[in-house]
């Protein structure tokens, strides 16, 4: 049961091989194949390429056959090659003739793009809002933990104070930049391939602003040739905006282990939170958080991937496209699950307070009074940054002011509501 039979076998284990996970990975497609062949039939009714009678026999299967794909239901037979034959055939077994005409004017080539940009084109709605769930909480915390101080590090080493506050809002504004280009990859996505065929377009009198406007894409992807060249280009472009999410959660994710950690203990996992050790009764590790790292640098491998399988291919479609899917459409479920539980994991977080009354930060505060001795004192500024490098050598130095950072984005001016704001403006403009 195959589109392109010509009436031989193919040899088993080549069948197996190129078939490889297709008919696994076609089930995420399926719904947004069935909705492709739908805006397909119907346009090929109004060139006159269906009669009127045909379209009313093709639609109600076809909305039979996506409801089913919709609650999980579809699957594609034994022997069946991929969704595309499969959603053929079974018009075919129901319909007759009528269903052997679905498939005029297009190619599995153009089935799977539009597929695949369609099913991108969802999930990136559900990672936007995912997203948006991690930085409502971020920012949450930031505001209930402003005035909750903290040591800054460069180098690891102690270097001046900052809060919970401002860490939390940190990554809060990092997921803007990252929403950026989620909605850089969201326009790249909504752009119709279907109609470009084979890669060379058809003979048929085929509408494609037609099929565009049922499926409300922004646009066309107009030069067939190049709809054909999108396909590993459009995976790519999306994968790297979900590599800057990624890495965003991936780096808050290493930060955690190490504020968990007994050397640092800045903030505390909830005990049901964390996992134990089968020889060391006192163990409670941040197994979510270290998970969440590995799986961040996973989604990050991504576009190199691709990029690996794609970047010296010739114009025209090649099989080695075949690949990428197995690395793109399991992507969305792994930064979905990844956000959730980082979501999860930074609302029922929580922070030690009175961190900065160990003496051990006490250098934190050595800018602190440079900058007191300067605006106080009238002390030049290299005059007063040695004054207080002498005594912290000695160990003579202490401050006792307090502090005075009042410039945007700093601990005592956090301006989370610019922060709030832009990311609202972002979500407003999909």
């Amino acid at each position: 049961m195959k589109l392109w039979d010509k009436g031989y076998e193919l040899d088993g284990m080549i069948e197996k091989f190129t078939v490889g996970k297709d008919r696994e990975l076609d089930l995420f497609l399926a719904p947004y194949d069935i909705e492709g062949t739908m805006a397909h039939v119907k346009m090929l009714a109004a060139v006159g390429l269906l009669a009127q009678d045909e379209l009313d026999l093709l639609l109600p299967e076809l909305e039979a056959l996506h409801a089913k794909a919709l609650r999980g239901e579809f699957s594609i037979d034994e022997g069946v090659e991929d969704v595309h034959s499969q959603v053929e055939f079974m018009l075919t077994s129901k319909l007759g003739d009528v269903g052997k005409k679905v498939h005029t004017g297009r190619s599995r080539n153009d089935q799977v793009l539009v597929d695949l940009k369609l099913f991108a084109r969802a999930g990136l709605v559900e990672v936007r809002d995912a997203v948006k769930e991690l930085f409502d909480v971020l920012l949450e915390r930031s505001e209930q933990c402003k005035d909750i101080l903290m040591p800054g590090y460069t180098h690891l080493q102690v270097a001046m104070p900052s809060s919970f506050g401002l860490w939390f809002g940190a990554y809060a504004e990092s997921l803007c930049n990252d929403m950026e280009l989620l909605h850089a990859a969201y326009n790249v996505a909504n752009r119709n391939p279907l109609g470009s065929a084979a890669g060379y377009g058809s003979s048929a009198p085929i509408d494609r602003d037609m099929t565009t406007a049922t499926l409300g894409f922004a646009g066309l992807d107009v030069n067939s040739v190049y709809a054909q060249m999108s396909r590993g280009k459009t995976e790519r472009i999306i994968s790297f905006a979900m590599a800057s999410v990624a890495e965003t959660v991936g780096r808050m994710a290493m930060d955690c282990c190490l504020f968990n950690s007994q050397n640092f203990g800045f903030v505390h996992l909830p005990d049901n939170l964390t996992t134990g050790s089968s020889i060391m009764p006192h163990k409670k590790n941040p197994d979510v958080f270290e998970l969440l790292r590995a799986h961040c640098n996973r989604i990050n491998s991504i576009p190199e991937q691709i990029r690996m399988i794609t970047s010296n291919l010739p114009s025209g479609y090649f099989r080695d496209m075949q690949l990428v899917k197995e690395i793109f459409i399991p992507m969305f479920t792994e930064m979905k699950d990844c956000l959730a539980i980082a979501t999860y994991a930074v609302k029922h977080m929580e922070v030690t307070e009175n961190l900065m009354d160990n003496p051990i930060y006490r250098p934190a505060f050595s800018v602190e009074e440079v900058n007191r001795r300067v605006r106080e004192e009238g002390v030049p500024f290299r005059d007063a940054y040695r004054q207080v490098g002498r005594e912290i050598l000695d160990g003579t130095f202490s401050y006792k002011g307090t502090l005075a950072h009042t410039h945007q984005g700093s601990i005592g001016n956090l301006c989370n509501d610019r922060i709030k704001c832009r990311m609202e403006n972002l979500i407003n403009i999909w």
